[in-house]
């Protein structure tokens, strides 16, 4: 069975794409730099040339302004709790513009943070978001002359077009400026609890693409989907529509065995997206199918889940596509927007993109044609033992770049500053069960017992925030966890899916430490003219004052971002590397404690230049422009039950 399908494109060079990116970005005076994408520009890069802030003046940068979220005041409103801020603005023509957690869409002055409109949808009113609740990352932003639009995909199903300038709806864009995501796709009041929004909108060729997000976990055989969608930005119509989950007459039905095609859910495209404007495609990392960590009703590889989806965004169809994990049983699905870069490898130039995983790995490829960069092989691992599962195999393993965290676990991966404390964790997991990257969940035993140590975990290696890259370089950056989980499984009711995950199971090591060896969250850098890693270093201080490491002295050990929390992706500049930290939690001894800070790096050798610690955690990727000559970088914190904040940092 063939795990590669494509179709021939058009060459087209990323140095092209590029260049007109940073043109664009250069939009508005002569001295502003914008910020017109989610990543900066439709490639993802998150790399922008502004350079006022370097190396050599960064430890200087101090808070220039701060904006509080309308969310902080609508909270106390509808008696409910606005999540974590992940938000990261755009910045157009001096006006940062972006989504809170309720979905309501600002306007702010680039240079003093003062709320120009405010647009609330009102999303609330059809109750709470599904899966990850009242979080929201971003908005898109479209210009024709003198139409300038802000669209927003909210949380709970409405396409929202915006005047850009007064923040009111566009009257002839769907109904009175709206659309109902959910119209066409739902077929009962349970799916639309079911599926939600909260990735910034993609935006190409005057075509809205959406995707959704799915609750997942779920013990139902029977569950909700939905696909890939293009839009119209001027009239809200409907283009397109691509099933990532297989009807009637499509070719991947064969890959969903006994019919599963007709009942199974998600597969669903719920990150953000990349884009390249001058060949038309959008490329959309997809989730895994229902049930994460049981299969038995859903039989074969399940493609297009946990796929990397090449469309061509005028017509919906597939160009090419990847499948990085067949039959899913670890949530390992893609969470971040790829990222396109112009390389050269051995000599000849590649049009490229980057997809970095929850596995660890950073599968590349040839952008036009989906042929990879180096070779991926199919691997034999291990096989289910949970009665009516049919594990995949074979799993494919990129053979360049190297993983940038850990796989897998044995005995030697066990935590070992000190003997006892070795020895304590040896006996702590005679009753689980460790093994190779891909170990499938296993049940537990009648006293409760038992599961498979999965490592990486279902939250990352990377997570939502994925990468940006250095188009001068070729280097990649991401923060990534280092961490694991207990994947076991146990008997579902009637009528359900027979066996689905069982909470409950912790895995913590002595004293609460992380059960393995640090680094227990990492900041990498990785080379992809060479397939490389270039540099790694652990992020954050880590449990460093646990009283069972009292006296060692021991180094930073980093700290993990990707539990259910996050702090979001990389900004790079022309000398620097920023990234967020929100909160540590490597094991219980670090709930209640917490690391906030944001930290610029060097980005040739990943040595800190500078780090702030905040009052707010962090969450959302941090971006920067330059207005009237002054260079900012903006960052969203808080939330979650604390104020949310936009926190503007600029050199005095």
């Amino acid at each position: 069975m063939k795990r590669l399908s494509m179709q021939l494109a058009l060459p087209f060079a990323c140095l092209s794409l590029c260049t007109v990116a940073i043109a664009d970005a250069h939009k508005g005076t002569a001295e502003d730099i914008e910020w017109r994408y989610y990543g900066f520009d439709a490639a993802g890069s998150k790399y922008s040339p502004a350079s006022q802030i370097n190396a050599g003046n960064v430890e200087t940068l101090e808070v220039a302004w701060t904006w509080s979220s309308p969310d902080d005041k609508l909270a106390e409103k509808i008696r409910a709790r606005a999540g974590y801020f992940k938000a990261t603005p755009l910045m157009v023509g001096g006006v940062l513009y972006l989504s809170t957690s309720f979905s309501v869409v600002a306007a702010v002055d680039a240079g003093t943070g003062r709320t120009i409109w405010t647009h609330d949808p009102k999303a609330y009113e059809k109750g709470r978001p599904a899966n990850s609740g009242w979080q929201h990352r971003g908005v898109g932003y479209w210009e024709d002359g003198s139409d300038r639009r802000i669209v927003i995909a909210t949380g709970t199903g409405e396409l929202v077009a915006l005047d850009a300038a007064t923040g009111k709806p566009i009257p002839t864009f769907g109904v009175n400026g709206s659309v109902d995501l959910q119209a066409d796709i739902i077929r009962n009041e349970a799916d639309r609890r079911r599926i939600g929004y909260n990735a910034a909108t993609m935006i190409v060729r005057d075509t809205v693409v959406t995707g959704c997000t799915i609750t997942d976990g779920t013990r139902s055989i029977d569950w909700a989907t939905c696909p890939v969608r293009g839009w119209a930005v001027r009239s809200g119509k409907l283009k397109w529509s691509f099933n990532t989950l297989p009807k009637a007459g499509e070719s991947e039905i064969d890959t969903w065995e006994d019919g599963s095609w007709k009942y199974a859910g998600a597969a669903n495209a719920w990150a953000t997206f990349s884009a390249d404007p001058e060949l038309g495609y959008v490329y959309v990392p997809t989730g895994t199918p229902n049930n994460d960590w049981y299969g038995g009703h859903r039989k074969g590889d399940t493609r297009h889940a946990e796929s990397l989806l090449c469309i061509d965004v005028t017509t919906g169809k597939l160009v090419w596509s990847f499948q990085a994990v067949h039959h899913g049983l670890w949530d390992y699905d893609f969470p971040a927007a790829p990222t396109l870069a112009d390389i050269k490898v051995d000599g000849k130039s590649i049009k490229a993109v980057a997809q970095v995983s929850k596995q660890g790995f950073t599968y590349v490829f040839d952008r036009i044609t989906g042929e990879p960069v180096w070779p991926i092989v199919e691997r034999p691992v291990p096989q289910s033992t949970v009665p009516g599962e049919q594990t995949s195999a074979t799993q494919p393993f990129p053979t360049k770049p190297p993983p940038f965290v850990r796989h897998g676990m044995t005995e030697d991966d066990l935590i070992d500053f000190t003997p006892k404390l070795k020895a304590e964790a040896l006996e702590i997991m005679k009753n689980f069960k460790m093994g190779p990257i891909f170990s499938p969940p296993t049940l537990l035993d009648e006293n409760g017992n038992g599961g498979t140590v999965q490592v990486p975990s279902a939250a990352g290696g990377a997570n939502w925030g994925g990468a940006g890259v250095d188009p001068k370089s070729g280097l990649l950056y991401l923060q990534a966890s280092n961490l694991y989980m207990v994947a076991a499984v146990g008997p579902g009711k009637e009528g359900e899916v027979r066996y689905s995950i069982t909470g409950g199971v912790a895995l913590q090591g002595p004293g609460g430490l992380p059960i393995t060896k640090p680094p227990y969250g990492t900041v990498t850098a990785i080379d992809l003219n060479k397939g490389t890693i270039a540099w790694q270093v652990p992020h954050g201080q880590g449990p460093t004052d646990h009283p069972r490491l009292k006296g060692l002295n021991l180094p930073p050990l980093g700290a993990s971002s990707h539990t259910y929390l996050s702090s979001g992706g990389p900004l790079i500049t022309s000398t620097l590397l920023f990234i967020n930290q929100a909160q540590v939690q490597a094991g219980s001894w670090s709930l209640s404690r917490t690391e906030r800070f944001v930290r610029a790096f060097d980005k040739s050798n990943g040595d800190v230049l500078w780090e702030k610690k905040l009052k707010l955690a962090p969450y959302g990727t941090p971006m920067t422009y330059v207005h009237q000559g002054k260079q900012y970088v903006v960052l969203a914190a808080g939330g979650g039950g604390e104020p949310s904040e936009l926190m503007a940092f600029a050199l005095p």
